[in-house]
């Protein structure tokens, strides 16, 4: 198998970067995978200590074909890191698997990854592959098709990638003009219209939204399993964006997903699934009183999805 290489994108989290990395190694397929880590620069004198230590932990990463280190002399924040890393490596490679450095993942992430980039390889469709599902009670398909696309442990390939746009603007409008909003929207059961709006006046610096956005104006379909491959840990209260909430907190596959061919079309049900879960996280958030918690997960995990 043509493995696709790995992306990781990391700045002052030594404890998540390492648990990230852990889990990583624990895949039976890193060792044949080649690893790309872009090394955000310090932001601010106060953060300096802590890039430094992560970048003094990444010299010590073994166990992989390759490892290459990216460390950038300045501060491009996360939005540009990702979205001039993830172009580098998908232009020379075609393909790529992309983490961030709170994410602690199955020991069958990257099986699941790389058979599906390869299954769906040349279904123009189809813009991703996803590796986190939510909490839901219900039970999923083994895998399953939703328009847009996601951002916890993702993977695409060149011509899928190219369709990203960079105006939240020109992706607005494009919604508007077709009324799409509701849609966009998971049928009002979460806000994305106001991500948007919220990007253009520059109150957020959010890439995620503008990648949901640009696959979904297209009509593209990313690839979920049916059960998680993917733990977000930042989501623990020790993150710089995000306070604690158990809310996300999806339970890691023991068993592999299984990679077959399916129809290529949005699955209604499970769509309907999320919907229920965004009305019922947003109640409970209101509830506990945490809308402080929604409103800075908004700024970095492209809102509840």
């Amino acid at each position: 198998m043509n493995l696709a290489p790995i992306i990781l994108f990391v700045y002052n989290r030594p404890r998540y970067t390492k648990q990230t990395i852990d889990s990583l190694s624990k895949n039976s397929l890193a060792k044949e995978s080649e690893l790309f880590i872009y090394s955000d620069a310090p932001k601010s004198q106060k953060d300096k200590k802590s890039v430094s230590e992560v970048r003094e932990y990444l010299k010590t990463i073994n166990g992989y074909k390759n490892v290459v280190i990216k460390e950038s002399q300045i501060n491009k924040g996360l939005a540009k890191s990702i979205t001039s890393g993830v172009t580098e490596i998908v232009e020379r490679y075609g393909k790529a698997i992309v983490l961030e450095d709170d994410l602690f993942l199955s020991a069958f992430f990257l099986k699941y990854m790389n058979e599906a980039l390869r299954l769906y390889e040349s279904e123009k469709d189809v813009i991703s592959i996803h590796g986190y599902v939510y909490p839901v009670k219900e039970k999923l398909p083994e895998t399953f098709f939703l328009r847009g696309a996601d951002c916890w442990g993702w993977a695409t390939w060149n011509r899928g990638w190219s369709l990203y746009q960079d105006s939240a603007e020109r992706l607005l409008k494009q919604i508007m003009r077709g009324n799409l909003e509701r849609e966009f929207d998971f049928n009002e059961s979460y806000n994305y219209i106001k991500m948007l709006k919220q990007q253009i006046k520059g109150e957020i610096d959010s890439w995620a939204i503008k990648w949901y956005a640009s696959a979904f104006v297209n009509e593209k379909l990313t690839l979920y399993p049916g059960r998680s491959l993917v733990k977000n840990i930042g989501t623990e209260g020790l993150g710089t964006h995000v306070q604690s909430t158990k809310a996300f907190d999806s339970d890691l596959s023991e068993i592999p997903i299984k990679i077959d061919k399916i129809k290529i079309s949005e699955n209604i049900e499970a769509r309907k699934i999320f919907e229920e879960y965004f009305r019922s996280i947003k109640l409970n958030l209101f509830n506990r009183g945490l809308k402080r918690v929604e409103s800075q997960i908004k700024k970095i995990i492209y809102p509840l999805r």
